[in-house]
């Protein structure tokens, strides 16, 4: 199969670069847009090699899993185009929905649940199935944003901080050029509702409908602290709120995540 952008992102104007193996496709797009390319438009691989997630982090798309980035150019300032990570989730959300519904009609009660996991993952049983990964830099007068978004369509890869799974494991049988189109018309439909931010209200109850571990107990590894308590909300900005057992309502900005049991450990 080929890469082929959906009807709603076409009609959209939504442009594609697609690779049959690349470095990064987050990379190649900001190189882009240092060159003068204004978006939108998608770069995609079914195999990347030097790709990387969040904190630096490796994250390797081994043939028949898919890497993909948008880059956009906006104009807005780089707190708000940061909560477009919470748009990228609604959508990678709403396209394994639609791709997975012949996994659910046959798997039944055992089809895969998938879940947002804050700041910026999809869950499937508590696994990871998806990161993403945003950049911004200023070219010109505009704000360059790339979101990256990586899914484990036919492998997932071992040894990483926490449980990873692909789609094929779930017993979702899918190619990556499929999950695709159904993402870039679905990228449509959310990048909309956000609108430069000014639905970003409308985005976080969509969001919240669909987290992991909301309401459960929480503990997030901020790098320089541990940070223990209720998973209450996140706010207006994104920023997850933390309801301590003393009583105090404590927003992060970013972290490492653990719920349930792994909370308990204290995230170290």
């Amino acid at each position: 199969m080929t890469f082929t952008l959906g009807p709603r992102a076409i009609a959209a104007g939504y442009k594609l670069a697609a690779f049959d193996q690349i470095g990064s496709t987050n990379a190649e797009a900001m190189l882009r847009a240092r060159d003068g390319e204004q978006g939108p438009t998608w770069f995609v691989t079914t195999e990347q090699t030097a790709g990387r997630g969040r904190r630096q982090r490796v994250w390797i798309a081994p043939r028949g899993n898919l890497a993909s980035s948008i880059l956009e150019l906006m104009d807005v300032p780089p707190a708000v185009a940061a909560t477009l990570g919470f748009v990228a989730g609604l959508s990678e959300e709403a396209a394994l929905e639609k791709v997975s519904v012949e996994a659910a009609l046959r798997l039944g009660s055992d089809r895969p649940r998938y879940a947002l996991k804050w700041p910026n993952d999809v869950l499937a049983g508590g696994a990871k199935l998806v990161g993403i990964n945003m950049e911004a830099e200023a070219v010109g007068d505009r704000l360059a944003v790339v979101v990256g978004i990586g899914t484990n369509v036919v492998a997932s890869p071992e040894g990483t901080p926490t449980p990873a799974v692909s789609l094929a494991e779930l017993g979702v049988q899918i190619s990556a050029e499929e999950l695709f189109t159904a993402l870039s018309d679905a990228w449509v439909e959310f990048r909309g509702i956000w609108d430069n931010g000014r639905g970003f209200a409308e985005i976080r109850r969509r969001w919240l409908e669909r987290a992991a571990g909301l309401g459960g107990e929480v503990a997030i590894n901020t790098g320089s602290a541990t940070i223990e308590g209720i998973f209450e909300t996140i706010d207006e900005t994104g920023c997850l709120i933390v309801c301590t057992a003393e009583g105090k309502r404590i927003p992060v900005a970013a972290g490492e995540v653990y719920f349930g049991s792994a909370a308990s450990k204290r995230a170290v």
